[in-house]
């Protein structure tokens, strides 16, 4: 229902009147829908969407697959993924959540045999949004340890054994002992019985870096594996539950006061990431890490690899964060005729030139660490955990004012990490609204403490001295191919099932008419292209998929079972929902599976001022309703 006309301190609900300050404290007087509120500047979305696409991807991975796949060669095939699959994936979410004014789950009014889809999408969210706290925990903690006068990791310590070294260390050699003997003896022999080596007959093992050594026995305390749990190891878990106050306290008005956080935690990561750039080149070696980077020569010869093209595809996916729920979750809270694709357009270009704007701030101080330390730019290299963790503190630990350095990185860690956060609990939030909206207007403040209470709680395995292992399974099997399978089914049942032409006539109702040429490349990528490329990726994955292991330490048998179990959990929804609809319906099962294949009779426009000629027979969304059946014009009516 729109706002009926009353004094500005109340909001009206028919003949109800409730103040602004009572209950639904989360919607502002200016607000189109003042049933769910909406941003209260256009800034705020899009700040919102880039930090939610913007993540620690960015920083720590798409650098590494730069380097590893040709270089500069590389962002052809990752400008080319963007086009063909992670863009259009983008817009239609987008404008999915945005013509609805609904969550990852009630937005499958639009076809209910797909509600499964929703839930799974919401089900990957929570999971990995339990891990996810953690690695914000890390940053958190390396943080407060970098203000020390030196690194903790520069030089080994009283935790480091006899491999702390950043030379290579002698593992055998010879030795002359009585009567002119020689022979061969291992490096704790030599140690012990204070003899010296034979010059030229030494033989060497890398050593490890102070700093890996840190991450490994103070930071995580990490034991030999998986089935040795250990104990919580405190200083992570007070980390974890400050990570999850902050994310409390930012979102406990919803988008309101996300909306205002985002200014800061959106923005700060490019100050951090272009101060770490002009710090770089001025670094002896930097200049070595940026053609190793972008590769001096590119090699073209790359683009040849089927292995390059699923990379950049991968990437580009992931990096967007399509099919996570969150998109569509965030633009439901858009006005009905803000420019969705404007929006699109920005947020993929930004998070793209994001990541190739990191990788010459990373790779700048890498160039130098590998001068200094006399190695080839290849061998400081590292990706995901070991880069943020390890090789980069190590380069930080090297340079003036080290402490100085590290704090600033490891805050912007913490806000990359928070931005995407924010996302995943209004993901979940806004389900729940969705779900139960009179709950959700009187305890929005309980219910996301009591939501962030319960993941802190979930979340503690992960900050044992095996949770790095249960960090690394969730990430392994929950964030793959179980969001692969949900974008698949998302773009099949939308295009496909849905209609693209009549999903184009709903976007053109909040955007306004298009030309046909317009819609022609949207169009080729939804029916086709798009699909087509999500299905290869994941065969690909299934087929190149392999036990999983942290540090070479290979996962137990009950492990990968509970890797297993967990996606399937997530997935298994999917027919569940199907199967539960079906029954609902009335009519012989192939009446019922049609029935059950087209829009509820409550989907459409939220506000009745926007549903025009189309949607002028639809019901209430407020209301839930089972099974429905549209007229030819598009319209719905009850059975």
């Amino acid at each position: 229902m729109d706002k009926l006309k009353c004094p500005s301190f109340f909001k009206c609900r028919g003949k109800e009147k409730v103040t602004a300050s009572s209950e639904n404290f989360h919607v502002g007087e200016n607000d189109e829908n003042q049933d769910r509120g909406n941003w209260s500047k256009k800034s705020d979305y899009l700040l919102s969407m880039v930090g939610y696409a913007v993540g620690l991807g960015n920083v720590w991975r798409f650098p590494y697959l730069t380097y590893n796949n040709g270089g500069g060669a590389f962002l052809i095939p990752y400008a080319i993924m963007l086009a063909l699959a992670g863009l259009p994936l983008f817009f239609l979410e987008c404008s999915l959540g945005q013509f609805a004014s609904l969550g990852p789950v009630s937005v499958w009014r639009i076809l209910p045999l797909f509600q499964g889809v929703g839930i799974t999408m919401v089900l990957i969210s929570i999971f990995v949004t339990i891990y996810y706290n953690v690695i914000i925990a890390y940053s958190l903690f390396y943080m407060f340890a970098s203000f020390q006068s030196e690194l903790p990791w520069k030089n080994c310590s009283v935790w480091a054994d006899d491999n702390c070294s950043r030379s290579p260390i002698v593992t055998h050699c010879n030795v002359s002992i009585t009567m002119g003997d020689i022979i061969r003896v291992n490096k704790s022999w030599l140690s012990t019985h204070n003899l010296t080596c034979i010059n030229g007959s030494e033989a060497y093992q890398p050593g490890q870096l102070p700093s890996e050594q840190y991450w490994n026995k103070v930071a995580l305390q990490r034991s030999s594996g998986m089935d040795e749990t250990g104990v919580i190891v405190w200083y992570l878990a007070l980390c974890l539950l400050l990570a999850w106050l902050i994310v409390g306290a930012a979102l406990f008005k919803g988008i309101k006061s996300s909306g205002k956080v985002v200014y800061f935690t959106a923005i700060f990561p490019y100050v951090v990431l272009l101060i770490l750039l002009i710090r770089g080149a001025t670094l002896e070696g930097a200049s070595k890490g940026i053609s190793y980077y972008i590769g001096a020569q590119s090699n073209f010869t790359k683009l040849r690899e089927a292995e390059v093209w699923k990379d950049a595809a991968t990437q580009i996916f992931y990096s967007l964060s399509v099919a996570w729920g969150g998109l569509v979750a965030l633009s439901s809270y858009n006005k009905f005729n803000n420019n969705c694709f404007s929006d699109a357009i920005v947020v993929c270009l930004t998070n793209c030139l994001t990541s190739v704007f990191a990788g010459f701030a990373i790779f700048s101080i890498l160039g130098h660490m590998a001068h200094i330390s006399g190695k080839e730019v290849s061998q400081v290299v590292k990706s995901g955990f070991d880069l943020a963790f390890i090789a980069y503190p190590e380069a930080l630990a090297q340079l003036p004012g080290g402490p100085f350095w590290s704090i600033l990185f490891f805050f912007m860690l913490l806000t990359l990490g928070l931005d995407s956060q924010f996302a995943s609990i209004e993901t979940i939030t806004t389900t729940i609204q969705d779900l139960f909206p009179k709950v959700m207007k009187k305890m929005r403040v309980p219910i996301t403490l009591g939501c962030c209470l319960v993941l802190f709680l979930l979340g503690l395995v992960c900050v044992t001295q095996a949770g790095i292992y249960w960090v690394h399974l969730i990430d392994h099997f929950c964030a793959g191919w179980g969001i692969l399978i949900a974008a698949i089914l998302e773009i099949i049942g939308i295009i496909w099932i849905y209609g693209g032409n009549r999903f184009i006539e709903d976007i053109e109702m909040m955007i306004g008419a298009k030309r046909w040429i317009f819609w022609l490349w949207w169009r080729a990528c939804w029916f086709v292209i798009t699909p087509l490329l999500l299905i290869a990726i994941l065969i690909w994955s299934l087929v190149k998929f392999h036990r999983p292991n942290y540090a070479k330490i290979p996962y137990p048998d009950w492990g990968v079972a509970l890797g297993w179990c967990m996606i399937i959990f997530c997935i298994i929804w999917i027919p569940i929902m199907a199967v539960v609809k079906i029954i609902q319906a009335e009519g012989t099962i192939f009446q019922r599976i049609v029935s059950c294949c087209r829009p509820a009779s409550n989907w459409g426009p939220y506000l009745e001022r926007h549903r025009g000629e189309r949607y002028k027979d639809m019901i209430d969304p407020k209301k839930e309703t089972d099974h429905e059946i549209p007229t030819v014009s598009g319209s719905r009516k009850p059975e």
